[in-house]
């Protein structure tokens, strides 16, 4: 072993004693700025690995630090706190055994088998708790154990035995399905990562099995806060035993963490879910079950704005619509591989009074019927592109733990597109979906992308030669490229067929949102043995892109409403103008007033309740109608009305034709900007 040790930081290097840790070669090097949590470590070829400050680094390391403000940085802190929120648990609950607790995006949480649910008292007594050890300022302690010396730890832990059993074998992979278990030693050795909290005085708080890293000590932790606590499936199957999982939030700072539980208190009136009920746009009914709603009236003018415009738009550009059923044979999804490779995702089969028994399975996705209707007859090169569209409604069994309203849903309607092309056509067309999305982000209020990510291959994919995928992500690549739009390779991320793109808009109080993917398959094309004919004569297999712009409607709206705080901009607003009398004996000007509005086209509503004025003006602003006219006996002498936007100043005597022309321009221009992009 050598006595000494050779690390870099940029053009840097420096030679240390054998044994350094990470900090303390970042302060040799002069790397330390700001606050760092941990380091980022690259060894020769291997890809960067996070590492904690107080472990040792290798020899010829190059090394920089994580700023706390990352967030790489905040996923280290918040994961800290989730075994700090464990061990608070498991001192104030000695019979709670624990399962996982990794950071997710703005926080993290941690599941626990318990007696009975968390209250909202155990949240502030753990709270607590958490808040005295950091005080104590116990360590982070990584150490590697064997398989059989971590079965033997946590003997009493079932569901870390698990882990242990399950990962050491290989019959789950983390970090999908166990997010904070350990990884394993490299060659395949079954030694397993814990890492134990340390008292000053060297005695053990708390361990737990965990891949890290950790910041080096409780005290380390600036700002956390609990949210709520839930229930939640082990391994988010339902044949599994239910846990209690409790939700946290940490930060690099307390204004940091202010700014959060502002920003979430803003969130929770924006809920698309309170808004729905409150302003009567969707419903959600236990008769209907988790994941399924129903537009109601003012909802459903809104959905039809959105479809109209997607309708327009993919005419405009090219593409041929179809209507597809809801259910086909089972063996399409054989065909297509879902059954094999999204099975899990999938309704139950149901047995029908066919002549050849034939099961038959609700559509969890629309691209196998476009495919029918392309081979519906051959195909020449000279038609390709063919670009098939549809709102196609689908149904996917997601987990009742991550069904969301309309963000996660069981049933939804995606606009869906197929696009066959040539080969030499895969990224003029990749393109162009992109550009498609630009401009719909645009007219819906959203401005541009905040981040196109480009997904490589996964680990488990069905399809293609490495020259395939590679040939598929270099034309994402170039198609994004060709847009002007920045972009980041997300490695790993893309689909089982092939590698994609998902688009992110950032919403109006800066939360962002991924909703628009387009991908390329040549799964599918190969699985359907789908040809068209060359200018050779021959035989060529065509590249299918798929596209959904909105992602689905459901989700769409939502993010719209959440995002305006339902208070629809006027050309998409359920109800335009709502006309309020301030008297019965003024119902018929009121009438007359509508009808001119509705002449036009517009969308309006008369308030003709017994309710006083001042209860209906308040009305219109708690519906959030982009305008309030009021008219009375002077109104209906002039033929005037007096005008009270949602947002912007009060007019009085305003001539009833000049309003209708006003609003009905303001309607059109904006009309004609979104069908612009």
């Amino acid at each position: 072993m050598t006595s000494t040790i050779t690390v870099r930081h940029g053009d840097a290097t420096t030679e240390l004693d054998a044994g350094a840790t990470a900090i303390q070669a970042l302060k040799a090097l002069e790397a330390v700025r700001g606050q760092i949590v941990a380091a980022r470590v690259t060894v020769g070829s291997r890809p960067p690995q996070p590492w904690d400050l107080d472990r040792e680094v290798p020899d010829g390391a190059e090394l920089e630090g994580i700023l706390a403000d990352s967030e790489e940085g905040r996923a280290i802190l918040r994961h800290s706190t989730a075994h700090v929120m464990a061990q608070a648990v498991t001192d104030l609950f000695p019979n709670a055994k624990w399962a996982i607790g990794p950071p997710i995006e703005n926080g993290f949480y941690y599941d626990f088998d318990v007696e009975r649910p968390f209250t909202p008292e155990d949240l502030d007594k753990i709270e607590a708790r958490m808040a005295e050890l950091l005080q104590e300022k116990q360590r982070f302690v990584r150490e590697e154990v064997a398989r059989e010396d971590a079965l033997e730890e946590f003997a009493e832990q079932p569901y870390k035995t698990e882990i242990i059993e399950l990962v050491g074998d290989g019959t789950i992979t983390t970090p999908v399905e166990a997010p904070d278990a350990p990884e394993i030693g490299e060659g395949g050795e079954p030694t397993f990562t814990v890492y134990r909290n340390v008292r000053p005085d060297e005695s053990v708080a708390w361990s737990d099995l965990c891949r890290g890293p950790h910041v080096p000590s409780t005290d380390r932790i600036p700002a956390f806060k609990l949210l709520r606590s839930a229930g939640a499936y082990w391994r988010g199957r339902e044949d599994q035993p239910m846990l209690q999982r409790i939700y946290g939030t940490a930060w690099e700072s307390k204004k940091a963490l202010t700014k959060h539980l502002q920003l979430l208190e803003e969130a929770r009136k924006r809920d698309h879910r309170k808004l729905g009920r409150e302003l009567e746009l969707v419903h959600f009914p236990d008769e209907l079950g988790p994941g399924l709603s129903i537009f109601l009236p003012h909802g459903a003018i809104v959905r039809k704005q959105m479809e109209d415009w997607i309708r327009d738009e993919t005419l405009r550009r090219g593409y041929q619509p179809v209507y597809t059923p809801h259910i086909a044979k089972e063996d399409l999804w054989r065909i297509s591989g879902h059954l094999e490779n999204y099975g899990e995702l999938m309704y139950p089969g149901m047995e029908l009074d066919d002549a050849g028994g034939a099961a038959y399975r609700l559509k969890p996705m629309n691209c196998p019927f476009h495919i029918l209707a392309f081979t519906s007859r051959t195909r020449s090169y000279r038609e390709l592109p063919v670009r098939i569209s549809e709102l196609g409604t689908v149904y996917r069994y997601e987990r009742s733990g991550v069904v969301n309203g309309m963000l996660r849903a069981r049933g939804f309607t995606q606009d869906d597109s197929h696009i066959f092309c040539r080969p030499d056509q895969v990224v003029d067309e990749v393109a162009a979906c992109v550009e498609f999305a630009r401009d719909l982000y645009r007219a819906f209020g959203l401005g541009e992308p905040s981040r196109v990510a480009i997904s490589t291959r996964p680990e488990k994919s069905i399809a293609g030669h490495d020259d395939s995928w590679e040939a598929a992500e270099q034309a994402l690549i170039e198609a994004v490229k060709q847009t002007g739009l920045d972009y980041e390779i997300d490695p790993g991320e893309g689909a089982f067929y092939g590698p994609k793109i998902d688009i992110h808009a950032r919403d109006a109080i800066g939360r962002e949102w991924q909703l628009t993917t387009v991908q390329v398959d040549f799964n599918l094309p190969e699985r359907f043995d789908i040809t068209y004919v060359g200018d050779d004569g021959a035989k060529h297999r065509p590249y299918m892109v798929h596209r959904a712009l909105f992602g689905s409607i459901e989700r769409f709206f939502s993010v719209m409403v959440e995002s305006f705080n339902g208070a629809f901009p006027t050309w998409l607003a359920p109800v335009q103008a709502t006309v309020v009398p301030i008297a019965d004996e003024f119902d018929g000007y009121a009438g007359e007033v509508a009808d001119a509005l509705r002449a036009r086209d517009l969308r309006v509503e008369v308030d003709l309740t017994d309710d006083t004025l001042g209860a209906k003006i308040r009305r219109a602003q708690t519906s959030k109608v982009p305008y309030a006219l009021v008219v009375g006996g002077a109104e209906r002498e002039a033929r005037t009305v007096a005008v009270r936007p949602y947002r912007g100043e009060q007019r009085k005597d305003v001539a009833l034709d000049a309003f209708v022309d006003e609003i009905t321009a303001e309607v059109a221009e904006r009309r004609a900007e979104a069908a612009a992009g």
